[in-house]
């Protein structure tokens, strides 16, 4: 082996990544930008579980403990009556609200201490927060009395119960909605985005753009081409994550895969309009951890949207993949189906990312080949 040989070729391929600015900020500063992104998931202050307390308890312990949890760093919690604490639950405001029953001072006295805790179970975040915060209210709350009160420290079991979910579901089940969404999304994307990009390098693009086609029916035709076989990719998805994964869902099977298919028409046409930018393979793939990693950490995967802090929720709203989990978990659930505004809502949404990513893509083509 010649070492000058060697370095010849070490230098020179140096030479070649200094040359590449694209390459070079991919390097440095992608890893520090999702760094960053991490640590403002994590320790950026997010907002907290949001909670109802309802205290049906005359007695000093059902104040002392809902006075805790009024004041409790860990959740949000307001006072309600049980009628509005069950409809801000149903529609999404809350994570759930405990109930302190009437006889929770009497029935602590005796040892026994049963408050009800209900949650809505589609995120265990914030469901584990809220357990986690009544137990630590009602160990505030009888050492607030124990010397007063003779208050002799009780049994702790409350009883929980779920909109939603429940304790038999695991974390794949959980988060499985999110996963399907966001492998679709990522693979259909990458696939696209270096497709294109090699019919483009390839010369193909040109002897069709000298055809009598018209620009909008390449763009389109490209398109449906690359829909079809990533429609073929969500379905496999979904049947193995329901068949063989066994996932739960106690949605439609047919309104997860509409899902999946919108989804998969914006990254058809997202890695069609971003493949104009990459003269390489390599620079196509550089695209993943500028366009497909924020999505990820920010969409709801990592953390719940509500859970982030209010700049980088602006920035969660503006993304197709956000929209996307949030149906996915709607349906897969919550039994959700397309009579639910929610749904509706973000269906529409990533259809309207899917529209302006065909534009772009038409638009961008157009530039590139006048």
């Amino acid at each position: 082996m010649n070492a000058h040989r060697v370095l010849a070729i070490t230098r020179r391929l140096l030479a070649q990544f200094r040359r590449d600015r694209r390459t070079l900020a991919l390097l440095f500063v992608a890893p520090l930008l999702m760094l960053t992104l991490f640590y403002f998931l994590l320790r950026g202050g997010g907002g907290q579980a949001a909670m109802g307390v309802v205290n049906l308890d005359q007695g000093p312990l059902g104040a002392a403990v809902a006075d805790q949890l009024l004041h409790s760093a860990a959740v949000d919690a307001a006072k309600m009556d049980a009628a509005t604490a069950e409809s801000r639950m149903r529609d999404g405001t809350l994570a759930g609200y405990v109930v302190l029953p009437a006889s929770l001072t009497a029935s602590a006295a005796q040892g026994s201490l049963r408050p009800e805790i209900h949650l809505e179970g589609t995120q265990p975040g914030p469901s584990a927060a809220i357990v986690q915060a009544t137990g630590q209210a009602v160990i505030g709350g009888i050492g607030t009395l124990a010397g007063a009160a003779g208050v002799r420290p009780p049994q702790f079991a409350p009883a929980v119960t779920y909109l939603y979910g429940g304790p038999d579901l695991d974390t794949l089940d959980y988060f499985g909605g999110a996963f399907v969404g966001l492998v679709v999304f990522f693979l259909v994307f990458v696939i696209t985005c270096v497709s294109f990009l090699r019919e483009r390098s390839q010369g193909t693009l040109e002897r069709v753009m000298a055809s009598p086609l018209r620009r909008p029916e390449i763009v389109v035709g490209y398109m449906l081409a690359f829909t079809i076989l990533a429609l073929v990719q969500a379905l496999e998805v979904l049947i193995f994550s329901l068949a063989v994964l066994h996932i739960h869902n106690a949605g439609s099977v047919l309104l997860i895969f509409g899902i999946e298919a919108l989804l998969a028409l914006v990254a058809v046409n997202l890695g069609i309009f971003l493949s104009t930018f990459a003269r390489t393979e390599f620079q196509a793939v550089q695209f993943i951890p500028i366009v497909v990693v924020p999505q990820v950490l920010l969409s709801g995967v990592v953390v719940p949207v509500s859970a982030e802090p209010g700049w980088l929720q602006v920035i969660s709203n503006v993304l197709p993949l956000t929209y996307a989990v949030n149906a996915l978990r709607d349906v897969m659930l919550r039994g959700a189906d397309l009579t639910w505004s929610s749904v509706q809502l973000d269906m529409a949404v990533v259809l309207a990312f899917g529209l302006a990513a065909v534009i772009a893509a038409a638009a961008t083509l157009r530039r590139q080949v006048a």
